[in-house]
């Protein structure tokens, strides 16, 4: 799980698999495939503040737990969910977006600098010993 990002003895990974408790507590976004109606992707959406967001201001939306899976990568589902995220906190009115990546997420990085999310080193962390968190964020 997590393409070697997150150990799978992580208790992270029993997070990643609630996805009703996430969709409860949080939003939860969901890419399906338009044809076969199969789930492509899916990411969750936090208000700052609340007990799902990280980093995130009050006045700000955070991603987490964005994930696609391997035979969906390169289609746009990625992309599609950053862009509905995007959408949602508009419709929230907050102010902007706030989240942690992992440096190694080449990928996730190309598309959230398209979309005009920027790097904000000032606010990267560290969640766990060896986990080091870059940060983007966005101002709408």
């Amino acid at each position: 799980m997590g393409d070697g990002h997150t150990s799978p003895d992580s208790g992270y990974v029993q997070l990643l698999r609630d996805a009703g408790r996430r969709n409860e507590e949080a939003e939860l976004l969901v890419a399906l495939d338009p044809h076969t109606r199969q789930v492509l992707g899916c990411v969750t959406l936090a208000v700052g503040g609340t007990e799902w967001a990280d980093i995130a201001e009050p006045h700000e939306g955070e991603l987490r737990m964005l994930a696609v899976g391997a035979a969906a990568r390169g289609r746009g589902a990625g992309e599609a969910l950053v862009r509905a995220a995007m959408a949602r906190c508009r419709e929230l009115r907050l102010a902007g977006m706030a989240f942690s990546t992992r440096p190694a997420m080449k990928a996730a990085h190309r598309i959230y600098e398209r979309l005009g999310f920027v790097r904000t080193p000032d606010r990267d962390w560290t969640a766990a010993p060896g986990i080091d968190l870059m940060v983007y964020s966005i101002t709408f």
